[in-house]
């Protein structure tokens, strides 16, 4: 065994540990509770936009990106850019170790690879935003509801055969949304990629964190993927995930496509 491997070894029974550490566990949900009535994930930036997420979920996006390679990254929910432009530079990073192993110069305005960002209200003073930044050449904007039929046409037929896809859902956080969302995106997801359905956390979030939201404990995009996994053994949880994250909105929301 390599010095790597022994490393690797080491932290994945130092994660199992973590996954069976119960006093580690409740001490996460109860700092979690606190952080999330502070507005915690409103406070981080990705390349001069706010990404309201948590750093920790950030990470494990881009261990996935550079895992999975993909070439189309379709996240709904837009907000203030934030999340559409990091993922676009985890993009545009793998362009240039591409380069970088081919011995070839990149133009960075031409790539095939992209993000689609949906949202049903894409309000203009975060649109010029984005489209002012350096990576906006890599990002396509969509206006509508990520569950219209119509707009999953749309993204449907911006994906050229064989490109690899990941997805991230990340908006109307309601059982009945993000079901419709897992049923209309999860078929897009590539082999070996990931869907990764973002606050599954609120689930175990103290009653009346949410008082003016439409989801709450039993109503949310957990429940939504528990019944979506009922009927999709082609998808299953990556737990270890949460579990070295333990701070994350998703826990039980990255789901790796295995077949």
């Amino acid at each position: 065994m390599t010095p790597d491997e022994e490393f690797k070894e080491q932290c994945s029974g130092e994660v199992r540990e973590m996954h069976a550490d119960s006093e580690l566990r409740d001490l996460t949900r109860r700092w979690f509770a606190k952080a999330n009535a502070l507005n915690y994930s409103y406070h981080f930036e990705s390349m001069g936009r706010p990404v309201i997420q948590y750093p920790q979920d950030l990470i494990a996006l881009q261990e996935i990106i550079y895992e999975v390679r993909p070439d189309v990254v379709i996240e709904t929910g837009i907000a203030r850019g934030g999340s559409l432009i990091h993922s676009a530079s985890q993009l545009a990073l793998l362009d240039v170790i591409d380069a970088i192993v081919s011995g070839t110069i990149i133009d960075p305005n031409v790539s095939h690879r992209c993000v689609i960002g949906i949202d049903i209200d894409i309000r203009e003073h975060n649109r010029a935003a984005i489209e002012r930044h350096p990576m906006s050449s890599r990002i396509h904007m969509i206006q509508g509801s990520s569950a219209d039929p119509r707009v999953v046409e749309q993204i449907t037929r911006l994906i050229k055969p064989g490109q690899t896809v990941l997805v991230l859902l990340d908006s109307n956080h309601t059982h009945e949304h993000v079901l419709a969302e897992l049923r209309a995106y999860a078929p897009l997801v590539s082999m070996g990629s990931y869907c990764v359905v973002y606050d599954t956390v609120i689930e175990h979030m103290p009653v009346g964190s949410f008082p003016d939201r439409p989801w709450a404990i039993g109503d949310n995009p957990m429940t939504a993927v528990a019944e979506f996994l009922q009927d999709h053994p082609e998808f299953r949880v990556d737990e270890t995930i949460s579990d070295k994250l333990q701070i994350t909105v998703a826990p039980m929301g990255y789901l790796h496509r295995v077949r």
